[in-house]
């Protein structure tokens, strides 16, 4: 039996809101379309199934609330490649995105002002930024990104895949799997969690990246890790303009020790470093921010940020929190088949670089199902 967990308080409280949950509806018994996770990936392939053909069933199964695992505790910083770069057959992500959002009606503050490398060596003559951090830290370079607001991202998605007619459920834990053709999932309900249901899928979406590793296939392929960020309080205009970041673009440096971050629409900027392992068990819902390792990881980010210009030397932090995060050794994402079954397709991994890829690659896995499209050499398991 697998489990999955709901995210923990203990990760923290993001700031961003989501508008949208889904009325309680009756579990199916049968579907064509099962989807485990219901974040950026697991909705988008929802609406865009639906949106595609709508003759084909779907149910979205989520073990907690929609937007509960990384897609709600991201930065919101969009970017146009994967983390291994850019990748034969992967298309224009910025691109497509626009595209998806558009076709299903999602507003999410999507701006693509470009995104800045930066780095402590080399760099622009002038340079927009200019920090101090283990160096001095200057662009190095602009690259194709920008940045949305994650909360209204999800409930755009969840808003749009309702409207098409996908089922969503909340609450509804996927214990177990049996490979049969259709397959089989068991899943813990609200009412009676202890006496699992069934139901039976021609096809199966895992969409849970980080989380549930052993019912996705994943144990040995990827690492998980829990990712911390904050946030501080709006700055004044002059204030961004003296740290370089009035244009609204987000950045990322190129070398360690790392930093990146985006500014919001009320000034407020949102800062993210650092990778928390998981413990022994291997299990991130162990994982708290408010004490041990994270606690003090916190602390030296708060102490690098007001560090980094004068500027910054007295920002007040509204919030902090964590997220899951997954990786592989050759930072490729996973978009493949389930090891067990060609009926189920595996999508995650993307490293950091999940806020327009995982909408984009949930889209081609409803074109995948639907025949419309194939899957790509480079997100195989074995690689």
């Amino acid at each position: 039996m697998f489990l999955v967990k709901s995210p923990s308080s203990s990760w923290g409280l993001p700031p961003w809101a989501i508008d949208f949950s889904p009325a309680p509806q009756p579990l199916p018994r049968d579907v064509d379309i099962a989807i485990v996770g219901a974040g950026f990936t697991g909705l988008a392939a929802a609406a865009w199934v639906r949106l595609l053909d709508s003759r084909k069933s779907v149910v979205v199964l989520e073990a907690g609330s929609i937007g509960s695992g990384a897609s709600g505790r991201t930065g919101g910083m969009a970017l146009a490649e994967t983390a291994a770069g850019d990748l034969p057959g992967l298309g224009n992500v910025l691109e497509g995105v626009e595209d998806i959002f558009e076709r299903l009606g999602v507003e999410c503050g999507l701006a693509l002002p470009g995104a800045w490398e930066i780095g402590r060596s080399g760099g622009l003559a002038p340079s927009p930024i200019d920090w101090n951090d283990s160096g001095t830290l200057r662009v190095v370079r602009e690259v194709p990104g920008g940045s949305l607001d994650p909360g209204k991202l999800i409930g755009g998605l969840g808003s749009a895949a309702h409207r098409l007619g996908a089922v969503i459920l909340e609450r509804h834990r996927v214990t177990g799997i049996r490979w049969s053709d259709p397959a089989e999932l068991e899943i813990a309900t609200p009412d009676a969690p202890a006496r699992p249901q069934r139901i039976s899928a021609a096809k199966v979406v895992f969409a849970t990246n980080a989380l549930s590793l052993k019912l996705s296939g994943l144990e040995s392929n990827s690492h998980p890790k829990l990712t911390l960020a904050a946030q501080t309080a709006p700055l004044a205009t002059e204030e961004l303009e003296a740290i370089g970041l009035a244009s609204g673009k987000p950045f990322y440096t190129i070398d360690f020790p790392y930093l990146w971050g985006r500014i919001r629409a009320d000034n407020s900027i949102v800062w993210g470093a650092g990778l928390v392992d998981p413990p022994p068990s291997g299990d991130l819902e162990e994982l708290s921010i408010h004490s041990g390792g994270p606690a003090r990881m916190f602390a030296k980010l708060d102490a690098r940020i007001h560090g980094l210009h004068p500027a910054l030397a007295s920002a007040t932090f509204t919030h902090r929190w964590g997220g899951p995060i997954l990786f592989r050794d050759d930072w490729h994402p996973i978009f493949d088949w389930h090891p067990r079954s060609r009926n189920g397709l595996v999508i995650g991994a993307f490293a950091g670089h999940g806020v327009a890829l995982s909408s984009y690659l949930g889209a081609w896995a409803a074109e995948i199902f639907l025949g419309r499209r194939d899957l790509p050499t480079w997100g195989r398991l074995s690689r």
